[in-house]
Protein backbone atom coordinates (compact mmCIF):
# COMPACT_ATOMS: atom_id res chain seq x y z
CA UNK A 1 0.00 0.00 0.00
CA UNK A 2 1.19 3.45 -0.95
CA UNK A 3 0.43 6.42 0.79
CA UNK A 4 0.15 9.55 -0.47
CA UNK A 5 -0.04 13.41 0.44
CA UNK A 6 -3.30 15.07 0.11
CA UNK A 7 -2.76 18.00 -0.84
CA UNK A 8 -6.19 19.76 -1.45
CA UNK A 9 -7.60 21.44 1.79
CA UNK A 10 -10.24 20.36 3.54
CA UNK A 11 -11.45 24.03 3.93
CA UNK A 12 -10.32 25.96 0.78
CA UNK A 13 -12.03 29.18 2.30
CA UNK A 14 -10.85 29.17 5.82
CA UNK A 15 -8.71 32.72 5.69
CA UNK A 16 -9.60 34.10 2.35
CA UNK A 17 -10.14 37.40 2.23
CA UNK A 18 -7.72 38.41 5.37
CA UNK A 19 -5.02 40.52 4.85
CA UNK A 20 -1.78 39.74 4.32
CA UNK A 21 0.43 41.86 7.41
CA UNK A 22 2.14 44.93 6.26
CA UNK A 23 6.17 44.73 6.61
CA UNK A 24 7.16 48.72 8.25
CA UNK A 25 10.75 50.33 7.18
CA UNK A 26 11.64 49.51 11.06
CA UNK A 27 11.31 45.89 10.23
CA UNK A 28 13.48 46.13 6.97
CA UNK A 29 16.11 48.15 9.08
CA UNK A 30 15.61 45.66 12.23
CA UNK A 31 16.64 42.71 9.72
CA UNK A 32 19.54 44.41 8.01
CA UNK A 33 21.37 45.48 11.13
CA UNK A 34 20.86 42.15 12.29
CA UNK A 35 22.29 40.30 8.70
CA UNK A 36 25.32 42.63 9.63
CA UNK A 37 25.52 41.70 12.96
CA UNK A 38 26.07 38.66 12.21
CA UNK A 39 28.10 39.42 9.36
CA UNK A 40 30.44 41.25 11.64
CA UNK A 41 30.62 38.43 14.21
CA UNK A 42 31.83 35.78 11.53
CA UNK A 43 34.26 38.14 10.68
CA UNK A 44 35.40 39.17 14.09
CA UNK A 45 35.30 34.85 14.60
CA UNK A 46 37.85 34.31 11.43
CA UNK A 47 39.87 37.84 12.18
CA UNK A 48 40.53 36.75 15.88
CA UNK A 49 40.17 32.94 15.74
CA UNK A 50 41.00 31.23 12.52
CA UNK A 51 43.56 33.42 10.89
CA UNK A 52 45.94 32.52 14.35
CA UNK A 53 44.90 28.95 13.37
CA UNK A 54 46.30 29.53 10.05
CA UNK A 55 49.31 31.67 11.35
CA UNK A 56 50.07 29.49 13.85
CA UNK A 57 50.69 26.62 11.08
CA UNK A 58 52.84 28.96 8.87
CA UNK A 59 54.86 30.52 11.83
CA UNK A 60 55.74 27.12 13.31
CA UNK A 61 56.75 25.73 9.68
CA UNK A 62 58.96 29.03 9.33
CA UNK A 63 60.44 28.37 12.73
CA UNK A 64 61.41 24.59 12.16
CA UNK A 65 62.97 25.87 8.73
CA UNK A 66 64.98 28.41 10.71
CA UNK A 67 66.35 25.93 12.98
CA UNK A 68 67.36 23.50 10.15
CA UNK A 69 68.92 25.95 8.33
CA UNK A 70 71.52 27.56 11.04
CA UNK A 71 72.28 23.38 11.74
CA UNK A 72 73.04 23.17 8.25
CA UNK A 73 75.03 26.35 8.46
CA UNK A 74 76.73 25.10 12.09
CA UNK A 75 77.49 22.12 10.05
CA UNK A 76 79.25 24.16 7.12
CA UNK A 77 83.38 24.04 7.21
CA UNK A 78 83.33 27.90 6.63
CA UNK A 79 79.95 29.46 8.10
CA UNK A 80 78.71 32.19 6.25
CA UNK A 81 78.65 35.45 8.54
CA UNK A 82 75.82 36.87 6.78
CA UNK A 83 73.39 35.37 5.56
CA UNK A 84 71.05 37.26 3.08
CA UNK A 85 67.25 35.93 3.57
CA UNK A 86 64.66 34.91 0.29
CA UNK A 87 61.72 37.07 0.54
CA UNK A 88 58.82 34.95 3.08
CA UNK A 89 62.08 33.50 4.68
CA UNK A 90 62.73 33.34 8.10
CA UNK A 91 66.08 34.81 8.80
CA UNK A 92 65.74 35.49 12.85
CA UNK A 93 64.36 35.46 16.22
CA UNK A 94 62.40 37.97 18.29
CA UNK A 95 61.67 37.26 22.64
CA UNK A 96 60.26 40.15 24.24
CA UNK A 97 60.89 38.63 27.95
CA UNK A 98 58.13 40.73 29.22
CA UNK A 99 55.10 39.32 27.07
CA UNK A 100 56.49 35.93 28.68
CA UNK A 101 58.85 33.06 28.43
CA UNK A 102 57.15 32.27 25.74
CA UNK A 103 56.56 34.94 23.52
CA UNK A 104 59.10 34.02 20.60
CA UNK A 105 58.51 35.14 17.23
CA UNK A 106 60.40 33.64 13.96
CA UNK A 107 60.73 36.97 12.35
CA UNK A 108 60.15 36.85 8.01
CA UNK A 109 61.48 38.48 5.30
CA UNK A 110 59.22 40.71 3.79
CA UNK A 111 55.68 42.83 4.77
CA UNK A 112 53.23 41.75 2.06
CA UNK A 113 50.13 40.47 3.35
CA UNK A 114 51.82 36.53 2.65
CA UNK A 115 54.90 37.18 4.78
CA UNK A 116 53.05 39.05 7.65
CA UNK A 117 50.90 36.15 8.29
CA UNK A 118 53.52 33.63 8.79
CA UNK A 119 54.81 35.99 11.40
CA UNK A 120 56.07 39.24 12.30
CA UNK A 121 58.02 40.85 8.61
CA UNK A 122 61.30 43.10 8.06
CA UNK A 123 60.87 45.98 5.94
CA UNK A 124 63.08 44.86 3.38
CA UNK A 125 64.62 48.54 3.03
CA UNK A 126 65.50 48.81 6.14
CA UNK A 127 68.91 47.00 7.93
CA UNK A 128 69.41 43.62 9.07
CA UNK A 129 69.71 42.90 13.48
CA UNK A 130 72.53 44.83 15.08
CA UNK A 131 73.75 46.86 11.85
CA UNK A 132 74.16 50.64 12.24
CA UNK A 133 70.71 52.24 11.27
CA UNK A 134 67.22 50.96 11.75
CA UNK A 135 65.97 47.45 11.63
CA UNK A 136 62.23 47.80 11.20
CA UNK A 137 59.61 45.21 11.75
CA UNK A 138 55.91 44.96 10.74
CA UNK A 139 53.53 42.66 12.17
CA UNK A 140 49.28 42.33 13.21
CA UNK A 141 48.24 43.69 16.29
CA UNK A 142 44.72 41.64 15.95
CA UNK A 143 44.70 37.67 14.10
CA UNK A 144 46.88 36.47 11.81
CA UNK A 145 49.04 35.12 14.79
CA UNK A 146 48.66 39.07 16.57
CA UNK A 147 52.32 39.15 17.75
CA UNK A 148 52.52 42.69 18.29
CA UNK A 149 48.85 42.51 20.21
CA UNK A 150 50.87 43.67 23.49
CA UNK A 151 52.89 46.48 21.77
CA UNK A 152 51.59 49.67 23.57
CA UNK A 153 52.36 47.60 27.08
CA UNK A 154 56.17 47.96 26.24
CA UNK A 155 57.59 50.75 28.81
CA UNK A 156 61.51 52.54 28.52
CA UNK A 157 64.23 50.00 28.60
CA UNK A 158 62.26 47.31 28.46
CA UNK A 159 64.29 44.12 26.68
CA UNK A 160 63.45 43.31 23.02
CA UNK A 161 66.01 40.48 21.84
CA UNK A 162 66.75 39.61 18.42
CA UNK A 163 68.52 36.17 17.55
CA UNK A 164 70.24 35.42 14.66
CA UNK A 165 72.49 32.21 13.23
CA UNK A 166 75.66 34.01 15.45
CA UNK A 167 74.33 37.04 17.41
CA UNK A 168 72.01 37.94 20.18
CA UNK A 169 71.14 41.28 19.75
CA UNK A 170 69.34 43.16 22.82
CA UNK A 171 67.80 46.28 22.33
CA UNK A 172 65.90 48.39 25.05
CA UNK A 173 62.71 50.89 24.51
CA UNK A 174 63.51 54.33 23.94
CA UNK A 175 62.65 56.88 26.11
CA UNK A 176 58.85 58.10 26.09
CA UNK A 177 59.35 61.72 27.08
CA UNK A 178 60.08 64.29 24.51
CA UNK A 179 61.92 66.84 27.44
CA UNK A 180 65.92 66.22 27.14
CA UNK A 181 66.02 65.87 31.14
CA UNK A 182 63.27 63.66 31.47
CA UNK A 183 64.45 61.29 28.62
CA UNK A 184 67.93 61.08 30.19
CA UNK A 185 66.72 60.25 33.40
CA UNK A 186 64.68 57.44 31.75
CA UNK A 187 67.42 56.29 29.76
CA UNK A 188 70.57 56.13 32.08
CA UNK A 189 69.59 53.06 33.66
CA UNK A 190 69.84 50.85 30.66
CA UNK A 191 71.97 52.66 27.78
CA UNK A 192 75.50 54.13 28.14
CA UNK A 193 76.09 57.66 28.67
CA UNK A 194 77.19 58.08 25.22
CA UNK A 195 73.85 56.66 24.26
CA UNK A 196 72.06 58.74 26.58
CA UNK A 197 73.52 62.01 25.60
CA UNK A 198 72.20 61.17 22.03
CA UNK A 199 68.25 60.27 23.30
CA UNK A 200 68.79 63.39 25.88
CA UNK A 201 69.84 66.33 23.30
CA UNK A 202 71.73 64.71 20.22
CA UNK A 203 70.57 63.56 16.92
CA UNK A 204 68.06 60.85 18.73
CA UNK A 205 66.26 63.72 21.36
CA UNK A 206 62.82 63.55 19.28
CA UNK A 207 63.20 59.79 19.31
CA UNK A 208 60.11 58.60 21.03
CA UNK A 209 60.15 55.39 22.48
CA UNK A 210 56.32 54.64 21.51
CA UNK A 211 54.06 57.09 19.39
CA UNK A 212 51.23 56.61 17.39
CA UNK A 213 51.36 58.21 13.42
CA UNK A 214 49.90 57.73 10.46
CA UNK A 215 50.24 55.06 8.25
CA UNK A 216 52.29 57.52 5.62
CA UNK A 217 55.04 58.31 7.69
CA UNK A 218 57.36 55.63 6.24
CA UNK A 219 60.13 57.88 7.65
CA UNK A 220 59.75 55.66 11.45
CA UNK A 221 61.42 53.15 9.44
CA UNK A 222 64.45 55.52 8.02
CA UNK A 223 67.98 54.68 10.04
CA UNK A 224 67.12 57.85 12.19
CA UNK A 225 63.27 57.94 12.43
CA UNK A 226 61.43 61.19 11.41
CA UNK A 227 64.87 62.57 9.80
CA UNK A 228 64.06 61.79 5.72
CA UNK A 229 67.48 60.51 4.86
CA UNK A 230 68.11 56.34 4.35
CA UNK A 231 71.97 57.14 3.92
CA UNK A 232 73.46 55.39 7.41
CA UNK A 233 75.49 57.98 8.79
CA UNK A 234 78.96 56.83 10.38
CA UNK A 235 78.80 56.48 13.65
CA UNK A 236 74.62 55.76 13.75
CA UNK A 237 73.10 53.68 16.08
CA UNK A 238 72.13 50.40 15.62
CA UNK A 239 67.84 50.55 15.88
CA UNK A 240 64.74 48.12 16.21
CA UNK A 241 61.68 49.75 14.83
CA UNK A 242 58.00 48.05 15.85
CA UNK A 243 55.35 48.97 13.58
CA UNK A 244 51.67 47.77 13.57
CA UNK A 245 47.99 49.01 13.01
CA UNK A 246 46.18 51.25 15.67
CA UNK A 247 44.12 51.10 17.21
CA UNK A 248 42.66 47.46 17.44
CA UNK A 249 40.53 46.28 14.66
CA UNK A 250 41.67 49.68 12.52
CA UNK A 251 44.18 50.39 10.23
CA UNK A 252 43.56 54.11 10.75
CA UNK A 253 46.89 54.54 12.39
CA UNK A 254 50.15 53.03 13.06
CA UNK A 255 51.75 52.71 16.58
CA UNK A 256 55.53 52.42 16.59
CA UNK A 257 58.06 51.45 19.18
CA UNK A 258 61.90 52.40 18.79
CA UNK A 259 64.35 50.28 20.27
CA UNK A 260 67.98 51.15 20.66
CA UNK A 261 71.04 48.38 20.50
CA UNK A 262 72.25 48.46 24.37
CA UNK A 263 74.56 45.21 24.01
CA UNK A 264 75.51 42.06 21.49
CA UNK A 265 76.83 38.79 22.16
CA UNK A 266 78.91 36.76 19.80
CA UNK A 267 76.88 33.07 20.02
CA UNK A 268 80.48 31.16 20.35
CA UNK A 269 81.21 32.30 23.37
CA UNK A 270 78.29 29.87 24.19
CA UNK A 271 76.25 32.99 26.60
CA UNK A 272 72.92 33.95 26.04
CA UNK A 273 71.67 37.08 27.26
CA UNK A 274 70.60 37.72 30.85
CA UNK A 275 67.38 39.84 29.40
CA UNK A 276 65.63 36.87 28.24
CA UNK A 277 65.28 36.25 31.87
CA UNK A 278 63.44 39.33 32.99
CA UNK A 279 59.59 40.10 33.30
Amino acid sequence: MTATLNTESPHPDKGAGKPRPQISVSQIIGELLLTIGILALLFAFYEAYWTNVESGKLQESASQKLDEDWEQERDRVNPRQKLTPELGEAFARMYVPSFGSDFNFAIIEGTDEADLLAGPGRYVDSQMPGEAGNFAVAGHRVGKGAPFNDLGNLEVCDAIVVETFNSWDVYRVMPLSTNGSDRAAEAVDCFDETQVNRMAEGDYASVLGRSITTPDRIDATYPIPGVFDTTVAEGAEALLTLTTCHPQFSNAERMIVHAMLAEEIDKSSGERPAALEEN
